[in-house]
């Protein structure tokens, strides 16, 4: 019997669990799978809090829909029922102290219908003007990477990145645009500039910008009734028995004639033919260090946020705002990053009837220290902010402050190419050893997900063999 350990019950190490699980059931494989986990639950960064009938998301709240991988899942672990699609409605980018609706036609921030560009008060006269030399300028020269910040300001501007590109992106990858990489983040602009010139017109002829609004906005994202934590919930009882195993952290991993020994911080020894690591970068580095594939590698940076969950009576909220939420300019004097309408946004599956349910961001680059604060320190700044816009009267029902410390991983300039040369290392250095989860290619559900799957082929393919 040949045995595949896999190290990281997150959504990417549960997914390849999953998939290898069934994959060996219906081949009827002489395969054993164990999962790992460090700590108590699985999900990872998934974390649902079911509270005096609310849903309370304390990571991520939903996933794309045109990203299929995830949507598959659910309907393959038997959920399929379950999916919703968030409530749509406008949505409002914070500049200074003004709320300014979110041009319509605009595809992650860059602008490709001109009326609605030309009548935000987003921009000044001058940044709409710089914003129109996309049309013209030649395109850059051809490049292996290079930051977010310099693509978007060369081809748009500054106005247009810092009052409407960065505050989306940020939401994303909550880091700096001027350090993310481009190519491991949104190579796709990179590519229309490179072949048409020009992102507007590339967005044109590729049908990647929105059609213009003819009634309501389709939906963009999923989520699920009762939280996120339902699919993990679903994925851990499709399992096969003895699979999952809770509280076991590795502390080594350690190649040997047979394959690999993974030694637990209780002291107990695994032997493995495959392991899949799917943990923090960081952790990661910690188990393989000895190995130069791994020691030779460049320190990953990774960004601490925390969310701030507030319950409230509708009639508490005295200027109550048609839309789903806000993002936040760094141009203005607030602390948070965004807030989410979260009973509008998901209206039918997350909050009881008469109550209102937000959901505040903090934690940016230069003020990642917030998150260290006390829980009713955090939850005091939150309020001051969204006072400030939306008239509250009086305190939460409750609230939940969720911290994520240095949880989201920061694709630096060069970021592909260092992952291309661990994955090639690996497979020189230590075959069977194989990496998935969001500090390698892209740190949503569904990129995760996809990551998971890729895995159980490689895995499958180097057993074979």
């Amino acid at each position: 019997m040949k045995k595949i350990t896999i190290i990281g019950g997150g959504i990417a190490g549960l997914t390849a669990a999953y998939y290898l699980d069934k994959k060996i059931k219906e081949d009827k494989l002489d395969y054993e799978i164990t999962l790992l986990e460090s700590t108590n639950r699985l999900g990872g960064k998934i974390k649902t809090e079911r509270r005096d009938g609310f849903t309370i998301e304390r990571g991520p709240d939903s996933f794309l829909i045109r990203k299929q991988s995830a949507e598959r899942l659910a309907r393959d672990v038997g959920i399929g029922d379950k999916l919703v699609k968030n409530g749509t409605g406008t949505s409002y980018i914070l500049v200074g102290e003004d709320l300014h609706r979110m041009p319509q036609g605009s595809f992650m921030g860059v602008p490709t219908q001109v009326k609605p560009f030309l009548s935000s008060e987003l921009f000044s006269l001058t940044g709409k003007l710089r914003a129109g030399m996309d049309y013209i300028l030649p395109k850059g020269e051809a490049a292996e990477d290079q930051s977010l910040g310099k693509f978007f300001r060369h081809r748009l501007g500054d106005e247009v990145v810092e009052n409407l590109i960065e505050p989306l992106l940020s939401g994303i990858y909550a880091g700096d645009m001027d350090d993310l990489s481009l190519m491991s983040t949104f190579p796709n602009f990179y590519q229309l500039e490179q072949e048409y010139g020009s992102l507007i017109k590339g967005l044109h002829k590729t049908n990647q910008a929105p059609k213009p609004a003819t009634g309501k906005k389709p939906s963009m994202f999923y989520s699920i009734d009762g939280g996120l934590a339902t699919l993990v919930e679903a994925m851990e009882e499709a399992l096969s028995e003895g699979i999952v195993q809770k509280r076991k952290a590795v502390q080594d991993l350690t190649k040997t004639d047979k394959g690999y020994e993974l030694t637990l911080q209780n002291g107990e020894k695994i032997e493995s033919d495959a392991v899949l690591v799917a943990t923090p970068y960081s952790v990661m580095k910690q188990l393989m260090n000895q190995y130069e594939v791994i020691s030779e590698l460049p320190h990953m940076r990774a960004t601490s946020v925390a969310n701030v969950a507030l319950a409230f009576d509708k009639e508490a909220i005295k200027e109550d705002i048609d839309g789903t939420g806000f993002v936040v300019s760094r141009n203005s004097n607030y602390r948070i990053t965004a807030c989410t309408w979260t009973h509008k946004k998901w209206p039918e599956t997350t909050t009881p009837e008469g109550k209102a349910l937000l959901r505040c961001y903090v934690g940016r680059p230069g003020d990642e220290d917030v998150v260290d604060l006390s829980d009713e320190a955090i939850k005091d700044i939150v309020l001051h902010d969204i006072n400030k816009i939306m008239k509250i009267d009086g305190d939460p029902i409750f609230s939940v402050v969720s911290r994520w410390k240095d949880a989201m991983p920061q694709y630096s300039i060069g970021h592909k190419q260092v992952v291309e040369r661990l994955e090639t290392g690996l497979a020189n250095e230590l075959p069977g050893v194989f990496i998935a989860g969001s500090p390698y290619r892209g740190i949503g559900i569904p990129d995760c997900i996809d990551q998971g799957e890729a895995a159980v082929e490689n895995i499958l393919s180097f057993l074979a063999e």
